[in-house]
């Protein structure tokens, strides 16, 4: 069918509107909206033909740049660092146990060589970002879990492209490569990657809070930019962008940066419409008559990596660590998979590897087969193991300024935490800095005028309209039990 440009136009915005509209019934569902997103690319099939696995592949890295950029500037850091060392273990030493078991499988149900058959497990073997994410941000889950399976998910990919790259590399060139040559290429990927993500992550705090734009809608503009060139940078260093743009991200999200919010709000609703269109154009790479083909292959891939190769390499690498039988158990089980083994599967395709399309077409039966069962059963599974922590909390509401000149006054967001000095006290009893207004007081999706008289509980989200120089003092007021509580909630 040939389409005029119009018509392509209208199918695009039809796409969007049925993905957003779609992924309030799979969230009702309790399925990822990924796997709605792919479905609709393959239902797409007959009228359009694509295959076109190198634009695939570019606009699949561009989109998962600004996810893990998205995803870092939600990461709280003080969360993240006492799981710093299990997720690390989990994408290095898990994601090498994981390709390799899944790769040895690979190699005699699917009847192939030795690098062949560890190629599809390398591909397979890491979390995916986008999946994660956006499958865990609305779960019930136990804040260290979350913290642990998001930080894996943000880490493992440089040890997945790695493997890929390298492994295609082997089966292109049929000669032995030293093993001292792949250890130092792999520290330089993952140590470069993460010295560039801090010192770009720096100087993008400096330069979004230094620079004065006419426009402030240009700010986050400019801060997904310093995503793309971090993540560019680091790539044409040949170490790892991904990592590097993700540890951008999280430095951004920590700091104080001018129109946060409206910086965040931006990267939500393009992370949002990336992950839409990149599921959707993975979809139409598939022709779903080639996915019969190897139905039972696949699912049989699949079984193995959900129910064995994920869980041994899950335990392996957290051998030392304090989690749990109960923790380790749902850790194993949130081992998402999503874009990334599907966007490492068009490696193949364009490297023309004999068996290119075979691998794509496992690995993408896989990613589905992935989602579906594993996506759809997290959350009743913390609640069975006893790891769910009630009622979802995190919700985060914001109200801008008013965009203008320069200003020396922020609106920011503070909760009221259990224990502090704060909770149960007047408006009135409260020693506010100077040049101080709380605005607005958020409780229970209520909005509350505060006065004088006005008593804050536990959980309130108070809008605070205040002088740039008084952030810390404010903060320091509302936040003094902040460790305190967080630990009691995971407990």
């Amino acid at each position: 069918m040939i389409w005029t440009t119009d018509g392509l136009l209208f199918l695009l915005g039809l796409m969007l509107l049925v993905g957003v509209v779609g992924s309030k019934m799979t969230n009702k569902l309790n399925v990822p909206s990924l796997v709605l997103f792919i479905v609709l690319g393959m239902a797409l099939n007959p009228l359009i033909y694509y295959d076109n696995a190198s634009w695939t592949q570019l606009f699949g890295i561009l989109a998962l740049i600004v996810i893990l950029f998205e995803g870092g500037m939600h990461t709280n850091w003080s969360r993240m660092r006492p799981i710093l060392s299990p997720a690390l273990s989990l994408s290095t030493i898990g994601v090498a146990v994981t390709a390799g078991l899944v790769g040895v499988c690979a190699k005699f149900i699917l009847q192939l060589d030795w690098l062949e058959g560890l190629l599809i497990g390398a591909i397979v073997g890491s979390t995916d970002a986008a999946a994660v994410f956006s499958v865990l941000g609305g779960k019930p889950i136990r804040r260290s879990l979350k913290a642990t399976l998001e930080a894996e998910s943000g880490t493992n990919d440089p040890m997945a492209v790695f493997l890929t790259i390298t492994i295609i590399t082997l089966i292109e060139q049929q000669e032995a490569t030293s093993w001292v040559r792949m250890i130092v290429l792999f520290v330089w990927q993952m140590g470069a990657g993460l010295l560039l993500g801090l010192l770009f992550g720096y100087l993008s705090v400096q330069l979004l809070n230094r620079i004065r734009l006419d426009n402030a809608g240009l700010y986050p503009v400019l801060a997904i930019g310093l995503g793309i060139f971090s993540y560019s940078g680091a790539a044409l260093m040949e170490c790892s962008g991904f990592l590097t743009v993700y540890v951008m991200a999280i430095i951004l999200g920590n700091a104080d940066l001018t129109y946060r919010f409206s910086i965040i709000r931006f990267n939500e609703g393009f992370s949002w419409m990336m992950q839409i269109m990149m599921f959707i154009l993975l979809g139409l790479l598939v022709f779903p008559q080639q996915l019969l083909g190897i139905a039972w292959q696949g699912l049989a891939l699949s079984l193995i990596l959900m129910f064995i190769a994920r869980p041994i390499g899950v335990w392996l690498s957290l051998l030392f660590s304090k989690f749990n039988y109960k923790e380790k158990t749902l850790i194993a089980w949130a081992g998402l998979k999503g874009a990334v083994p599907i966007i490492l599967a068009t490696y193949p395709l364009t490297a023309h590897l004999e068996n290119g399309k075979l691998f794509f077409n496992v690995i993408f039966f896989v990613v589905l087969t992935s989602a579906l069962l594993q996506g759809a059963t997290i959350s009743p599974l913390a609640e069975k193991l006893g790891l769910a922590r009630g009622r979802q909390t995190d919700h985060v509401h914001t109200i801008e300024l008013l965009p203008g000149a320069d200003t020396h006054m922020d609106m920011i967001c503070l909760k009221v935490w259990a224990g502090s000095i704060v909770e149960h006290s007047t408006l009135a009893e409260l020693t506010l800095p100077l040049n101080t207004s709380v605005t607005a007081v958020m409780r229970d999706a209520q909005v509350i005028a505060p006065n004088g008289a006005t008593k804050f509980h536990a959980g309130d989200m108070a809008y605070v309209l205040i002088a740039k120089h008084n952030h810390e003092q404010i903060k320091a007021l509302f936040q003094r039990q902040m460790r305190y509580d967080e630990d009691e909630e995971d407990k």
